[in-house]
């Protein structure tokens, strides 16, 4: 069974909570544990707020949740200027700055990220969580 729920939020910090709570509600009823679940709430926490940032002048920015049956798929889409991949660089942990630990720590908690941008048409973000 597949099941999608789709948002469209406002590119403004203060919305980020309806994401969150929108993620933990669809994990919980898909019986992932309870830490399983705040991962997932942090990673599209960091998945909105990279949205928001790099929205531009967009007003919204887009999310996905799939619900396929033993896998929570979450796309979520910025029509930004985008960016090169080639560019992005792992943080080093000796030299933590505030930009790139967005990616990061998605990556650390999501069992699959997919990244696609193009500059001059935004980036999605596709993560995804299995039960186990």
């Amino acid at each position: 069974m597949k099941e999608a729920i789709n948002l469209s939020l406002p590119s403004k910090p203060e919305y980020v909570s309806i994401a969150r709570l929108t993620a933990s509600f669809i994990a919980n009823q898909m019986g992932f544990d309870v830490e399983i679940i705040e991962d997932i709430k942090l990673a599209v926490g960091e998945a909105c707020n990279n949205a928001i940032i790099h929205s531009g002048s967009e007003e919204t920015y887009k999310i996905e949740f799939l619900n396929l049956t033993n896998e929570l798929k979450i796309e979520i889409r910025d029509h930004g200027k985008g960016f090169s991949m080639d560019n992005y660089k792992k943080p080093n942990a000796d030299d933590l700055q505030e930009n790139g630990l967005g990616l990061f720590i998605i990556k650390s908690l999501m069992d699959q990220v997919d990244i696609e941008s193009f500059e001059g048409r935004g980036t999605k973000i596709i993560m995804s969580k299995t039960i186990e």
